[in-house]
């Protein structure tokens, strides 16, 4: 498919107009005198009390980059407290519960009320700038005022997605030295009570600093309670007073950490600075997504993941817009709740993932067509790359060929966004993710860190510092520098597969390292396989991705069983109740192949190129087999392969 061309949206504000002219001046501009241009846009996007002394420091040679040294500034304060006298009657939150019947419009001088009676309750429990808190809580608007009571007070917030079982975040509250969790009773999905409190209990087991859990009442179901720790937040925000004033944070104090999966070991706690961080996140959200004041503006991602972080909270609420938070999903009660939301709120726009998009398009248009959609002016996608297909029923069905598609590249580590269209000035080229963002240099590598030609797919890699990018992996800066730095000197390693076209699109294919992202969640291979071998029937196991025309990616496990088990169905089913325990639904394995034994390297080495081949029916040509152990074990592989 070829480029499409859009007419030029006309913009309320001129200064948001990003016409190609302007793109190739402000680009060529924001890599040559870097520093001047940071500082224009942090003096537009932020509000300071105090101006930074130095715009960047730092390098990737040294992996120790930091924006606005010695600026002081409140993250809290400039989502809220600066929009208070000329839009604090304005909406902040359009919240829609799971049941179409309950919302709520929570208004800038409200949010700005509730967050700071919130940073007064952890303030009573002992809560002081610097500590950790763990955010473990559904898609209810307590989310948002627990992140910003967090930033109010310097605490910093680690949110651990709400589908995560009682292991992963025990992982992540020890991980991270969490002193307090925020949670819910229950949260609801699909009509369905996911039990939250019960979970949090099971991690705190073995998690002796956690003096503190603050439960909010989702539901009535009554819940295990413990009187020494267990407070319920509706009761202690009456106790405390509705004023709090921000604390003074350094541009380069940690806002959150936030869990990413690696290919191996542990998740990572990615951590974002304070200053760089809301720039970037307030920049990208106003220009690329084109967004007018008074618009009503729709990311769909859940907090627990770094597009509900930016997207979903800081960006937004920093630019002052209205932000829709939705607790349910794309599917209930009917297969038109996105486009009822959009119609009932008039979302101007709408951005989310493309395995919701690949998901809605295979139950057929009419569930889309019933709806108006008339308010929807802009469209993005998030989290993976989408297949031309489902972009061209987003296009066509969704937008009614009306609405320029934004589909974004960018990472957890990376704050915001990196490469997209933008709206009214990029020809859209399906499947391409377009153009680099405002200071950002990608390059295509090869294995010897050469660039490439081109149109060939290479490594992606970053050669420029931008204001959004982590700081570290809390912890254990050493990781931070060997998963990003060492490999490729000098330069931001983003472990994705690219290729530039000779117009300078970007074509994102997807990750080069064992991590597999099943509809938009980064999960790592290692943490599977660990969580397989907890059975105590399990022997070996190696995970792949395969693809998948809903999730992107799914999951194929390879699994040996100890030598005295017969496999059997009942047995497959046990193992994914195992990994949904112990990780979440999200890491349940599609596919699992017994195994009797794994192609493996005379060093021990499993080969997973040879297995990704084999669960992807892609195998022709395996490559070179002689370093294999057993080179029969391929075959017997081959002839077993599970169908997918």
């Amino acid at each position: 498919m070829g480029k499409t061309t859009y007419p030029v949206q006309i913009n309320i504000l001129e200064s948001t107009l990003i016409c190609k002219h302007d793109y190739q001046q402000w680009y060529e501009q924001s890599l040559r005198a870097p520093d001047a241009f940071w500082a224009e846009q942090a003096e537009q996007y932020v509000s300071w009390f105090t101006p930074w002394q130095k715009v960047m420091s730092g390098s990737f040679a040294e992996a120790n980059v930091r924006w606005f040294e010695g600026g002081v500034l409140n993250v809290s304060y400039n989502c809220l407290d600066r929009h208070l006298a000329d839009r604090g009657n304005q909406t902040a939150i359009i919240w829609e519960g799971d049941d179409p019947a309950e919302s709520q419009h929570i208004t800038y001088q409200q949010l700005h009320e509730r967050v700071c009676r919130f940073a007064n309750v952890l303030k009573k429990y002992g809560i002081k700038k610097g500590d950790t808190i763990c955010i473990y809580l559904p898609m209810i608007p307590e989310a948002t005022i627990a992140m910003l009571a967090c930033a109010r007070i310097g605490a910093v917030h680690s949110v651990v997605f709400g589908g995560f079982s009682a292991q992963s975040l025990q992982t992540r509250i020890l991980d991270a030295e969490c002193r307090l969790v925020i949670t819910a009773n229950q949260g609801l999905r699909s009509g369905k009570a996911v039990a939250l409190k019960q979970n949090v209990d099971t991690a705190l087991r073995a998690c002796p600093d956690v003096g503190t859990v603050i439960v909010v009442e989702r539901t009535k179901q009554t819940v295990a309670w413990q009187e020494n720790r267990d407070v319920w937040y509706h009761e202690a925000m009456q106790t405390v007073a509705a004023d709090c004033e921000p604390e003074k944070m350094a541009a380069t104090d940690p806002l959150f950490i936030l869990y990413t999966s690696g290919s191996t070991g542990k998740p990572k706690g990615i951590v974002h600075g304070t200053g760089g961080y809301l720039v970037y996140a307030a920049m990208t959200h106003q220009l690329i997504f084109d967004y007018h004041p008074g618009e009503v503006f729709w990311c769909t991602a859940d907090v627990g993941w770094i597009t509900g972080h930016t997207y979903g909270v800081y960006g937004p609420l920093a630019n002052g817009a209205v932000t829709v938070m939705f607790e349910g999903v794309p599917s209930y009660p009917t297969m038109s709740r996105f486009w009822e939301i959009i119609d009932k709120y008039k979302v101007n726009i709408f951005y989310t993932a493309p395995t919701a998009i690949r998901a809605l398009r295979r139950e057929g248009d009419a569930w889309v067509t019933r709806t108006s959609r008339q308010s929807l002016r802009i469209l993005g996608t998030v989290g993976e790359p989408i297949n031309p297909e489902a972009w061209e029923w987003y296009d066509r069905v969704v937008g009614d060929r009306r609405c320029p598609i934004v589909d974004t590249w960018w990472q957890t580590e990376t704050g915001g966004i990196l490469i997209s269209p933008f709206p009214g000035a990029t020809p859209l080229q399906p499947g391409f993710a377009s153009w680099p963002f405002f200071g950002i240099q990608p390059q295509i590598i090869d294995d010897k860190n050469q660039p490439v030609a081109a149109n060939t797919m290479g490594r992606l890699v970053i050669k420029q510092p931008w204001p959004g990018i982590m700081q570290t992996i809390y912890g254990d800066h050493q990781r931070f520098v060997d998963s990003y730095f060492k490999e490729v000197p000098g330069c931001y390693l983003t472990g994705d597969q690219a290729l530039c076209d000779v117009d300078g699109y970007y074509l994102i294919e997807g990750r080069s390292d064992d991590v597999i992202k099943v509809s938009g969640h980064r999960i790592g291979t290692q943490e599977i396989e660990s969580a397989l071998l907890l059975h105590h029937d399990v022997s070996e196991a190696a995970v792949v991705a395969v693809a998948d025309d809903i999730k992107g990616q799914n999951i194929y496990a390879f699994v040996t069983l100890k030598c005295d088990i017969t496999p059997t169905d009942a047995l497959k089913q046990e193992l994914i109740q195992t990994v949904r325990q112990n990780i979440g639904p999200i890491a349940s394995p599609g596919y699992i192949q017994w195994a009797e034994g794994l192609p493996k390297t005379r060093s021990g080495k499993i080969m997973r190129r040879i297995l990704r081949k084999i669960a992807n029916n892609d195998t022709a040509e395996l490559g070179d087999l002689s370093t294999l152990a057993d080179p029969e074990v391929v075959q017997r592989l081959i002839r077993e392969k599970v169908s997918l």
